[in-house]
C-alpha cells in the first residue's frame, strides 16, 4: 500500500501544479479584460482602480470554465515530471502499482470539484452580481441619444401595448434593474410606434418604470419624462431565466427550479445547471483518469510528444462533448440528468479502461 508519506508528496505535486496553471491563466484574463473594459470604457470618467475592482469581480465566473481545463494540464504535468525523474519507476519498482499513485490526484481532484461547487459557483455568483452593479454604474453615467451598441441584453416582449424589444447595457438584481436602456415598441401592424432611451429601467409589477426617459414617436417628435412607464408580461423569474442560468448560485438554484416549475416557465436550464454543478467532481476526475492514461509512459520508451498531445485532444474532446451535451439538454433534446452526467461518466470510464489495459493487461 502507498505510504502517507509518499500519497501526500504526490498530493502536492498535483495540487501545485493544477493551481499554478488556474491561477497564471486567471492572469492573463485579468489583463485581457482590464484592456477590453478600457475599450470598452473609452471616453467616460472612469478611474484605474474601479475597472480593476469590476475586472475581480468578473474573473471567478470568467474561470469557473477553466477549472477542467486546469486539472487536465496539471495531471498531465504532474505524472509527466515524476516519469521524467524516474520516481514512479522506484515507486513501482517498491510495489506501488498506478491506481495508487494516481489515487492522491483522484481524491484532490473530488475535493476541488465539491468546493468549485459549493464554494466557488455561489462566489462566483455574488461577485458577477457586484460586477453588474459596477457595470450598470458606469454605463449609466453618459448615454447618448440613438447611441448605437452591438453589445449589451437583449429581451424581447409582448404585453398590451404591443411587441416590444428592449436593449440594456448593463444589468443588476439579476435582470431586474437595467441600466443604458433603449426600448422599441411596435404595433399590432408590425410598425414602429415610439423609441425610448432612458437611463435606467425597473422591473415593477406589470410595467417596466424607465427613468430619465426620452420618447421618440413619429406623432409628436422627441418629449422627454422623469418617470415613463411599459407595459409588459414578463415575471423577475421569466427576467432571469432570458439572462443566464449560470449566474444563479448553486444553492438558489432548487428554489429558482421550484418557483419556475410552478408558473409554468421552462426550468430545463436551471435543472441543467445545477446537474452540471453537482456533476463537475467526476469531470475532474475524468480529466485525472486521462491524464493518467497518457502519462504514465516511461520516457526513455520515447513518444512522449504524441503522448501529451493524444491527452490534450481527449480532454478538449471530453469537453467538447460535455458542452454539446448540455446545449441538448439546454433545447430539451436530453434529459438535463443525462446531459449533466453522461460525458463525465464516460470519460472517466474511458480512462479506467486504458489503464486497466496499459497497467493490467
Amino acid at each position: 500500500m502507498i505510504g502517507r508519506t509518499l500519497a501526500i508528496y504526490f498530493g502536492r505535486r498535483f495540487l501545485t501544479s493544477v493551481l499554478g496553471i488556474f491561477v497564471g491563466c486567471a492572469f492573463l484574463i485579468m489583463l485581457i479584460d482590464f484592456l477590453e473594459l478600457s475599450r470598452r470604457v473609452g471616453e467616460r470618467d472612469v478611474d484605474s482602480a474601479t475597472l480593476l475592482l469590476l475586472v475581480l469581480y468578473r474573473v471567478p465566473y470568467f474561470t469557473e470554465q477553466l477549472l477542467p481545463f486546469a486539472v487536465l494540464f496539471g495531471a498531465i504535468g504532474t505524472f509527466l515530471t515524476l516519469s521524467r525523474r524516474l520516481e514512479l519507476v522506484v515507486a513501482r519498482s517498491a510495489g506501488v502499482s498506478a491506481w495508487q499513485f494516481i489515487a492522491p490526484a483522484c481524491f484532490l481532484a473530488l475535493l476541488l470539484g465539491v468546493l468549485s461547487t459549493t464554494v466557488y459557483n455561489p462566489l462566483s455568483a455574488e461577485f458577477k452580481e457586484r460586477a453588474s452593479r459596477i457595470e450598470a454604474e458606469i454605463f449609466n453615467r453618459q448615454t447618448g441619444l440613438f447611441a448605437s451598441t452591438t453589445g449589451g441584453y437583449w429581451i424581447r416582449q409582448q404585453s398590451i401595448d404591443g411587441e416590444a424589444i428592449i436593449q440594456a447595457a448593463a444589468q443588476s438584481d439579476r435582470g431586474r434593474q437595467l441600466s443604458g436602456v433603449n426600448v422599441f415598441l411596435f404595433g399590432e401592424d408590425g410598425k414602429l410606434l415610439e423609441r425610448i432611451e432612458a437611463r435606467t429601467a425597473t422591473l415593477e409589477e406589470g410595467a417596466w418604470r424607465l427613468s430619465d426617459a426620452r420618447v421618440l414617436t413619429p406623432e409628436i417628435g422627441l418629449q422627454a419624462y422623469d418617470t415613463y412607464m411599459v407595459a409588459t408580461n414578463l415575471t423577475p423569474n421569466q427576467i432571469q431565466d432570458r439572462l443566464q442560468a449560470q449566474t444563479v448560485s448553486f444553492w438558489d438554484l432548487p428554489a429558482a427550479i421550484d418557483a419556475a416549475t410552478r408558473i409554468g416557465f421552462g426550468a430545463d436550464r436551471y435543472r441543467l445547471q445545477y446537474q452540471s454543478l453537482l456533476a463537475r467532481p467526476m469531470l475532474l476526475l475524468a480529466m485525472v483518469l486521462i491524464a493518467a492514461s497518457v502519462s504514465l509512459r516511461v520516457f526513455r520508451f520515447g513518444g512522449i510528444g504524441q503522448t501529451i498531445l493524444g491527452g490534450v485532444v481527449a480532454g478538449f474532446l471530453l469537453y467538447v462533448f460535455t458542452k454539446l451535451a448540455e446545449d441538448l439538454g439546454e433545447v430539451g433534446a436530453v434529459h438535463p440528468v443525462m446531459a449533466a452526467w453522461f460525458p463525465a461518466v464516460v470519460g472517466a470510464l474511458m480512462g479506467v479502461l486504458i489503464l486497466l489495459h496499459r497497467e493490467d493487461g
